[in-house]
This record gives C-alpha cells, sequence and structure tokens, in this order.
C-alpha cells in the first residue's frame, strides 16, 4: 500500500498533507472506545426487565421506559458480540452484555407458539404490543445470533440461528420468483391485502431494503454455520441486490417492488436512498468474500453507482452524503444521517481498497473529518441522529430505530481495512 499512499498524496486535492491509514486508526479507535461504546455500555444495559433501554434524548438523557422493537435489541446483541470476537473493550463484559440481550430476545421476543420474533413488545418485555412478522426483524435476529454463536463459540446459539434461518426458508421464502415474502401475521399467514406492514408497505411488496439486510444476515449466518442451503440463497441475494434492484438506465437503486421483482417506479419507489446504495457496494463485497466468488464481475456496477451518489448526493463543500433524492436530479432530502455517513466511509475506503483510485480515498477522507466536526457529539457521546444543511445537529442519541449499529460496525470496518492498508 505504500505506492497508493505516494499516488494518492500527489494526487487528491482536498488535503495539502493528506493523512496515511495509520494516522486515521488512533482517531477511530477513540471515536469507537471513548465516543460510541462509552455511550452504549453499560448504561443502556436494563438491569431490571432484561434487554437494552433505548429512548435517550438529544444529550443523552433517559427519558423512560419504552417499547421494545426486534431491530434495535439485536442490532445490540450483534455490536457487543461483534466488538467481543474484534477484540475491542473488555471481551468478557462485551460477551455478558451480548449474552444479556440474547437471553430478552429468546425468552420474550420470541413467539413460543409459531416460532420467529415478534416486531415489538413492551418496556418489560411482558407482553407482545406487536406481534406480527416482519423479515426486516427476523434479518436482524438472524444477524445478532450469528454473530453472538461465532463470538462465544456456543453451540446453542447457533443452533438458534440454524432454527430461524429454517424457519424463514418454510415461511418467507420465495421459490418462485427469488428472494422472501416480507409481512406476515403473528401465525405466519400473509397479512390482509393493503395491510401497511412494519416498514410502510403492504404485504405484497418487496423491498431492496429488507433483502440488503437479509444479504448481511446470511453473510454472517453462513460464515458462523457453513451450511450449504445458506450459501445458496446467499449466492440469490447477492445477485438480487447487484442485478434486481439496481436501476441500469438511472444508475441507482430502488426500493419498492412487487412479488415477480416489477419495479414500482412512483412515490417513495422512484427516489435515490443514497445512504443504502453506498451501504450495499461495500455489503455485497463482503457477501461475495464469504460465499467465495471473485468480486470483479461487480466493480463496474459498483463504479456506476458510487458516481451516481457523487453526482446527486454527495456535499461537496462539507463533505458528507444527503438522504435522498428523485431519481435523475439533485438531493432534495438535506439532512445527513448518522448511518448514512456511517455506511459511507465503509464504501469509500472498500471502493479504494478495490480499485487503488484516489478518488474514494478523498471522499473517505472528507466524509470523516465532516463526521469528526459535525456528526460525533464529543459532550454527551454518540453521534447526532443527523445535521441539518446549516450544519446544525439535531435528534435523540437512542430510540427504537437508533441503536449502535451502524456507527459502530462503521468504525470496526474501516480500521480492519486500514489495518490491512497499512501492513501492505
Amino acid at each position: 500500500m505504500r505506492v497508493l499512499g505516494l499516488v494518492l498524496l500527489s494526487a487528491a486535492p482536498l488535503f495539502a498533507q493528506a493523512p496515511l491509514p495509520s494516522a486515521i486508526v488512533p482517531e477511530m479507535e477513540k471515536v469507537l472506545n471513548g465516543n460510541i461504546v462509552a455511550f452504549w455500555y453499560p448504561k443502556t444495559i436494563d438491569a431490571k426487565y432484561g434487554g437494552y433501554t433505548l429512548n435517550h434524548g438529544p444529550n443523552g438523557e433517559w427519558k423512560g421506559d419504552a417499547p421494545k422493537m426486534i431491530v434495535t435489541q439485536a442490532r445490540m446483541v450483534w455490536l457487543f458480540a461483534r466488538l467481543a470476537r474484534a477484540g475491542h473493550g473488555d471481551r468478557a463484559r462485551m460477551l455478558q452484555a451480548a449474552d444479556h440481550g440474547y437471553r430478552f430476545l429468546m425468552d420474550k421476543m420470541w413467539d413460543p407458539v409459531h416460532g420467529g420474533f415478534y416486531w415489538g413488545v413492551d418496556a418489560t418485555g411482558g407482553k407482545p404490543e406487536r406481534p406480527k412478522k416482519n423479515l426486516y426483524g427476523q434479518s436482524f435476529a438472524l444477524y445478532a445470533l450469528s454473530e453472538f454463536a461465532m463470538a462465544s463459540g456456543r453451540r446453542d446459539v447457533l443452533d438458534r440461528a440454524t432454527g430461524l434461518f429454517r424457519l424463514l426458508e418454510q415461511k418467507s421464502h420465495d421459490s418462485l420468483y427469488g428472494g422472501y415474502r416480507e409481512q406476515f401475521n403473528a401465525d405466519w399467514t400473509p397479512t390482509p391485502p393493503g395491510e401497511i406492514g412494519s416498514m410502510g408497505v403492504a404485504g405484497d411488496v418487496k423491498l431492496m431494503n429488507t433483502h440488503l439486510h437479509l444479504l448481511e444476515a446470511l453473510t454472517t449466518f453462513y460464515r458462523a454455520s457453513k451450511l450449504p442451503l445458506a450459501r445458496e440463497r446467499l449466492l440469490e441475494l447477492i445477485t438480487i441486490e447487484s442485478n434486481t434492484v439496481f436501476r441500469k438506465d438511472v444508475g441507482s437503486c430502488s426500493d419498492q417492488y412487487k412479488l415477480d421483482w416489477t419495479p414500482i417506479l412512483q412515490g417513495a419507489g422512484a427516489r435515490s436512498s443514497y445512504g443504502h446504495d453506498l451501504e450495499n457496494i461495500w455489503l455485497l463485497v463482503d457477501a461475495a468474500s464469504a460465499a467465495g466468488v471473485p468480486v470483479a464481475p461487480y466493480l463496474d456496477l459498483f463504479r456506476h453507482n458510487f458516481a451516481y451518489s457523487m453526482k446527486y448526493g454527495w456535499d461537496s463543500q462539507a463533505g458528507g452524503f444527503w438522504y435522498w433524492g428523485p431519481f435523475g436530479a439533485p438531493a432534495a432530502g438535506l439532512t445527513k444521517s448518522w448511518w448514512v455517513q456511517a455506511e459511507a466511509l465503509v464504501s469509500a475506503l472498500t471502493m479504494y481498497q478495490l480499485t487503488s483510485d484516489p478518488q474514494y480515498w478523498e471522499v473517505f477522507l472528507k466524509t470523516w473529518e465532516f463526521v469528526k466536526r459535525y456528526q460525533v457529539d464529543w459532550q454527551s457521546g454518540e453521534w447526532w441522529s443527523e445535521v441539518d444543511a446549516n450544519l446544525k445537529p439535531s435528534g435523540g442519541k437512542a430510540n427504537e430505530w437508533k441503536a449502535g449499529y451502524h456507527n459502530g460496525r462503521a468504525m470496526l470496518e474501516c480500521i480492519a481495512l486500514l489495518k490491512g492498508m497499512k501492513s501492505k
């Protein structure tokens, strides 16, 4: 990587003297350990009811008991397990924190009659307030269980992950059109026609977003289990997330589809989510690595997709990416979400690693500078939920949709990538 560094330093216009990978690793470790992990642990461990307390305001203040949703409860299990496996912090404590959430998932959020995880329960876990099943939520449960199985080496956890995988295969895999049906009643029967589900669409709609997270879940599950069927489904999802959801005439992915994968190109289906496009790139690279297939055939697609997000979603002044925009037009969602910047960091660094093209290193550096300056809350901890066009931060630090997953994962992935560059 020394040669790449020399090319970069002479070519990058954004910095008079571009930092080397080795200089950025300590910065990211400081953010990971001192800003992110220090916020979530130990104060979000719910010692009274189990699981995690995720209801904190802009200054990190606790706002009281709140319902618990499978997505963020599972994301916190994943975070602590992943920290333990990566060797960040006290491994025993991170495993204990992951086990704490795992027990809540299995004891309070698992449906003992029909199987699968409820979408949401009350703060105590004693009442399934939202008992219907959605594949977006199931995917994060599978992701969390698979990661915890790898981090802990526990066979019982892997057996639980395998049981969930087989349940999803039986109840929701679409053997006719590929991919997965997403929305079900508590007993896994189809929801009524036209009923809007947990992800804001009816049960006869498939989402790029849901299948993106199924991709990451199957990537980790296959690494943990080595089941041949898991690899088969992973390859299927790689095809869907690389070919099916990518609008070749646009250069961006679209989110909504009929069951046969006919795109729904109206309303929210006719716009780009820059964060999902960028996240999809590096998750596909990781999935290909897990499945043992070459990534080179996808590079042209990745370049095309990244270029689209740069053209319409990149803020060349302050750095960072806007939230969303209509196809073929400048961004309309002019806020910078914490999760979009997190995924942009990993995507840009992944593209630089794959191509040695300095433009991706420049995007990474400028996004990182934006994050350090505006997205990270250095006083109260964690990252601001969003930063507006005037660079004003806002939003709560923890809620049903905000946990330590996106930015915690971004720091872990980027640190690993940067260390790999440094060692070359």
